[in-house]
């Protein structure tokens, strides 16, 4: 919460951040009602930055809006869990697979950028899933294949968002093993081997569902 008002400049931005570290640290609890009024007051602006930080939140994954029942911290179930990484395991090792082989400057560029943030972000646990998402989703980009990215984005934006806060699993050596694992994906992308580029991001993939999806 804080302790004075929001400026005006950038409120939309600063309203969303601020939520979205409450969900992170669980001052806002997975399942609870999100009351916009309650929001605007304690932060100190009006209900339409609230507003649309929530929308923002809920294309990320860690808000449902309803309708005529406004909003909720999502509450996911094992499932709802599961088939994302499932899908992520089709799209992510095929597309790392196809970067290998194009020589794309501008989304390496962006995986490069966000291994050196995740590093920079441990041990916040919200940066680490900024810098975390951002690798991916360049990853994708590299394969050249804009139908690839347009899936990966619904899987990232849509429906990981929130697992990835689960403390026990992303802890500060977890956190710096992913950039480790991150710049080796890389390195093989660079390096144009195909087979290794593919089978890093499987793994790297599959080990992040087994700590996140319960069995």
């Amino acid at each position: 919460m804080a302790d004075q008002p929001l400026q005006i400049e950038s409120v939309v931005d600063q309203v969303y951040v601020a939520i979205r570290r409450r969900i992170a640290d669980d001052s806002l609890p997975r399942g609870m009602r999100l009351h916009q009024e309650d929001l605007a007051a304690e932060l100190g602006v009006s209900r339409t930055p609230v507003r649309e930080a929530l929308r923002r939140l809920a294309a990320e994954g860690l808000v449902e809006m309803r309708t005529n029942r406004g909003a909720r911290v999502i509450d996911l179930q094992p499932n709802d869990i599961r088939m994302p990484y499932e899908a992520r395991l089709v799209v992510e090792p095929g597309a790392a697979r196809i970067a290998a082989g194009r020589d794309l400057a501008e989304p390496r560029q962006r995986m490069r950028e966000a291994i050196a943030a995740l590093r920079g972000a441990i041990p916040d646990l919200a940066s680490s899933f900024d810098a975390n998402r951002e690798f991916h989703l360049a990853l994708v980009q590299a394969s050249g294949n804009p139908y690839l990215l347009q899936m990966a984005e619904q899987l990232w934006l849509r429906r990981i968002g929130a697992p990835i806060y689960e403390h026990q699993a992303e802890t500060p050596e977890r956190m710096r093993a992913d950039a480790e694992e991150h710049e080796k994906i890389l390195l093989a992308i660079e390096a144009g081997d195909a087979r290794a580029a593919e089978r890093l991001t499987r793994r790297h993939v599959a080990d992040a569902m087994k700590r996140s999806v319960a069995d």
